[in-house]
């Protein structure tokens, strides 16, 4: 909140005191116009009668009406006082009306003693006993009997002074014998008493007045002692026998019962404002020593006021009046009482200071906190015995010495700039404020020292202790936080942040800043082969490598796994061709240093460093920088690894179009655009159909089939071939995004084989599956084996051409589980062989049954007299295990006639037919086989001249039109 905010918050209420400054200005008016009236005795002594009688009794009326009303309004512990002002009120409100009408109605003087002096007689008690009520009551038995002492004492000695200036007279009188005397006397003796009961309870409640609602408590008080001194002014020997109603006497009284009507509504209504700047709230300023010893003061004055009676006897002449002398024996007797309980009070309170200051001595002394106290000045005016602890020198060294000599000079500007700050906040808003800063200890060293701060007679008490552990722990747990635990390098957090830093610092300007993202070729095989420990040795040897290549000032990183990164700052060249010079020559000596050998273990090992680089564009943002340089990693490792690739911005076009494509794929499958064909796979000496081979094809809304080659590459499952076949492809590298079409292609798959099964077509189906896909978390285990079951498809019927071409693939996980699919007759080709990086291995772990040459080996086996051999070997070893086998791609009669030379089993193509959807692929079951060609041969079924075929088997994408159902 702001600073205007706040004061206006805490400004009185506008309306609440414009009211209350209204109503004393109508209080004000009102009894001044009634003194005036007064003092010009109304114009005619019976206007003066009716004011000086039914004016007071109006005025009376209204307090009592007024203090009711209130009583009734509030809930709480005053509630009795303001019903005993309301009725002290009422009886003062009616011995003014029974005057009146006397007066103004007979027409006739007031007797005496008369029912208005009963009335009036009736004000004193109930406003005495309500001032008790507002009192402040004493906790303890000697407070009350203080309370009652300190009454007496009030009360005593206005009562010698009285009884020696007129009441003495009156009681005389009484004892004349004179008819009619004693209750004069009485009545003479009963006001002034009652009045000195009710100016000592006004005195004493003076001092002992509570704290609530003290406003109306302070105004009800003025009220009854301007009623108090009219009284005394009206029983005092010069004005009695003067008396007239109507007289500017009555003035006093009128006030009064306003003030006492206005009491507990005015005060009210004044809300308090801001306190004054410096002051606590609830803090007070200090009072002025003769305010504060008034209440100490009083017994003596109280004396004084004794004496002085007595005094006045003895100097007039007469003879001292026994009850002036009881009294004043009283009171000094009860001086000497209250006297003595003081001291013993005293003496008390000493002792428990006394215990205080120990206790708190002894928390002081005993505390591991340091506490020093600084004047105004700056200078240490105290400082605990913990500082020879905590600091290393002691306690009086320190006192006297400037506080700004012992803290650190870098430390001392912002240490004095929060100190003014805290100093010149308002304290009720910050009691307290904490400084850190560093202090110098005796050994010379800096400690790090956090305090408390509190304010102290203009100066400061501060509470300090040493943190210099926990920061220390503060500034470890920070660097673990942005650096890498293994290789200390920072991490992704730091990194990111220190590229922030170049794009918005002083460096933003400088579009020649680089950001290069480094992954180790071939480090996951590290791991699987020589441990993960020595794979953690390579990574630290890697990571010192990087950081000892980059230049002074560039930043090194690990972002996790084998992932590495480094800022190369920008020099200002505006030259943005020898700017990639410069940085490509960087990132070759960073790529050629990471793929030196690595001596671990005693064994070389060798890993190759792909390196992505992105340049600090004008407008990037860190994030996007980091993501170009990325994908220029990427791109690195799809283009033959160990290399160093520049980020070019068709990188991000094609990332897009793929998430794109990938999106067209999903909807595709959710909206059943997708239709499952099966080629047939033929044995090449006899041309009967062996298997069929599940193959997808997205229909358009034009009904036309097209070979989703690019959703498949996205998808992670591709398909090639000429004239539409479909044939073996190469895993992508985002398996998650098909893991629907790929399941949803071998439920289709089982699904139709099982009717086709049901209806006497038993040929196996066979369903292309990665490696990683069958291995997948995604796909639960036992799900093939579920699939079996729900469509009893029965053993043999299913064979899984697996697709083993990431050395990722852990080879333990994966001969288990295609081990027991094995034991449950399904069969396992291995598709792509003569490609890919497992393939030997695959064939010495894993249950194969059935080798699929890869298409590549096909198309050129003809032509190739390389390819030749290499097929023909591949062949021998499938031949030599035993194994049947497939080749995919087999489109012309001269390669069929050429594998079938070499011992090839088995042929998938457009040689004998393309893909078929279920009514052609039935059809083709039924008659069983298919020519096999001894020359040029027309292949069964292919839905075309040769000629047709070969314009087919050029494109990849073309159109296969559909077959009528």
């Amino acid at each position: 909140m702001s600073a205007p905010g706040a004061a206006l918050l805490n400004r009185p209420s506008v309306s609440g005191g414009g009211r209350g400054l209204a109503m004393q200005l109508l209080l004000a008016v009102v009894s001044g116009g009634y003194a005036v009236g007064a003092a010009l005795n109304w114009g005619s002594e019976e206007v003066a009668e009716i004011m000086g009688d039914f004016g007071l009794s109006a005025a009376g009326l209204l307090a009592a009406v007024s203090c009711y009303t209130y009583a009734r309004a509030i809930d709480s512990r005053e509630r009795p006082a303001w019903l005993l002002f309301a009725f002290s009120s009422l009886m003062g409100a009616g011995g003014n009306a029974v005057w009146g009408w006397y007066e103004v109605v007979l027409g006739q003087p007031v007797p005496k003693p008369s029912l208005a002096d009963f009335a009036f007689l009736c004000f004193a008690p109930p406003a005495i006993v309500g001032l008790l009520v507002l009192a402040k009551r004493p906790v303890t038995r000697a407070g009350w009997v203080c309370l009652g002492l300190d009454s007496w004492l009030i009360g005593g000695s206005l009562l010698t002074l009285s009884w020696s200036l007129a009441l003495a007279h009156a009681a005389r009188t009484a004892q004349s014998g004179a008819p009619g005397s004693v209750p004069r006397a009485a009545l003479s003796l009963a006001y002034p008493l009652l009045d000195i009961a009710l100016v000592s309870m006004v005195l004493v409640l003076h001092f002992r007045r509570s704290e609530t609602n003290r406003s109306a408590v302070n105004t009800a008080i003025a009220a009854l002692a301007l009623t108090v001194l009219s009284d005394a002014l009206f029983t005092s020997p010069l004005l009695s026998a003067e008396y007239q109603s109507g007289q500017l006497l009555d003035a006093g009284w009128f006030a009064g019962s306003l003030l006492l009507a206005y009491a507990p509504w005015g005060a009210r209504r004044i809300h308090p404002g801001p306190e004054p700047a410096g002051h606590p709230r609830g803090e007070r300023p200090h009072s002025r020593p003769i305010t504060g010893s008034l209440p100490a003061l009083t017994p003596y004055l109280a004396a004084a006021v004794c004496t002085l009676g007595i005094l006045y006897n003895v100097v007039d002449g007469r003879k001292v009046d026994r009850m002036v002398v009881f009294t004043g024996c009283t009171v000094v007797l009860a001086l000497v009482i209250r006297q003595g309980i003081m001291l013993l009070d005293n003496i008390a309170l000493t002792q428990e200071l006394a215990q205080k200051e120990n206790h708190f001595r002894s928390l002081v002394q005993g505390s591991s906190d340091v506490i020093m106290i600084a004047a105004p000045t700056g200078t240490l005016r105290y400082v605990s015995p913990a500082a020879a602890g905590v600091y290393g020198r002691e306690a009086e060294e320190l006192v006297g010495t400037e506080l700004a000599t012992l803290i650190h000079p870098d430390d001392l500007g912002r240490v004095v700039h929060e100190v003014r700050r805290f100093l010149a906040a308002p304290p009720t808003e910050e009691p307290t404020t904490r400084i850190e800063c560093r202090f110098k200890s005796g050994g010379g060293e800096w400690l790090n020292v956090e305090s408390t701060v509190n304010r102290h007679q203009g100066g400061l008490i501060l509470n300090s202790r040493d943190v210099t552990e926990r920061v220390r722990l503060q500034a470890q747990l920070q660097h673990s936080a942005e650096h890498d635990p293994l290789t200390d390098l920072p991490n992704r957090a730091l990194f990111t942040r220190g590229v922030r830093q170049a794009l918005t610092g002083r460096r933003a300007g400088d579009h020649s800043t680089a950001v290069l993202f480094i992954d180790l070729d071939g480090f996951k095989a590290v791991n699987d082969t020589i441990g993960h420990q020595a794979g953690d040795e390579l990574l630290i040897e890697a990571a010192r490598r990087l950081q000892d290549s980059v230049r002074a000032g560039d930043t090194a990183a690990r972002l996790g796994g084998d992932e590495f990164a480094a800022l190369i700052l920008g020099d200002g060249n505006r030259d943005r061709s020898a700017r990639e010079y410069q940085v490509r020559e960087i990132a070759d000596r960073l790529r050629t240093t990471l793929s030196q050998p690595y001596r671990i273990g005693g064994s070389e090992v060798r890993v190759a460093a792909s390196i992505g680089v992105a340049f600090a564009d004008p407008g990037i943002t860190p994030s996007d920088l980091m993501r170009n340089a990325d994908l220029a990693m990427y791109r690195a490792k799809a283009g033959g690894k160990d290399r160093v690739e520049m980020y070019a911005p068709q990188m991000q076009a094609e990332v897009v179009r793929k998430a794109e494509l990938a999106g067209r794929l999903r909807t595709a499958l959710h909206e059943g655009e997708f239709a499952l064909l099966h080629q047939p796979v033929v044995s090449l000496t006899t041309g009967e159909v062996a298997a069929v081979a599940a193959q997808a094809r997205w229909r358009s809304a034009q009904g036309i089939l097209f070979t989703p080659a690019e959703f498949l590459r996205v998808a992670e499952y591709s398909e090639g071939g000429a004239g539409g076949s479909g044939g073996s492809g190469t895993a992508g590298p985002d398996a998650s995004r098909t893991a629907e079409l790929g399941r949803w292609l071998l439920e289709e798959a089982v699904e139709q084989a099982a009717d086709r099964h049901r209806a006497g077509h038993d040929v196996p189906v066979a369903v292309r599956m990665t490696a990683q896909r069958l291995l997948d978390r995604a796909m639960p285990l036992g799900s093939v084996e579920a699939l079996l079951t729900r469509h009893g498809l029965p053993s043999g019927a299913l064979v899984l051409e697996l697709a083993v071409s990431d050395p990722r693939v852990p080879f333990d996980d994966l001969e288990r589980r295609l081990t027991a699919l094995h034991r449950l007759g399904v069969g396992i080709s291995l598709d792509g062989f003569g490609s890919g990086y497992a393939a030997i291995s695959a064939l010495r772990r894993l249950p194969v049954d059935m080798l699929k040459l890869d298409r590549g080996l096909v198309e050129g086996v003809v032509e190739s007299a390389r390819l030749h051999k290499i097929t023909a070997g591949l062949l021998r070893i499938a031949n030599d295990l035993g194994m049947r086998s497939v080749a995919d791609g087999v489109d012309l009669p001269e390669q069929v006639m050429a594998l079938r030379a070499m011992g090839c089993t088995h042929g998938q193509g457009m040689a004998f037919s393309g893909p078929l959807d279920e009514y052609r692929l039935r059809r083709a079951l039924v008659r069983g086989t298919f020519p096999v060609p001894g020359g040029a041969a027309q292949p069964a079924l292919a839905g075309g001249s040769p000629g047709g075929s070969m314009a087919i088997r050029r494109g990849s994408h073309n159109e296969t039109p559909v077959p009528p159902t």
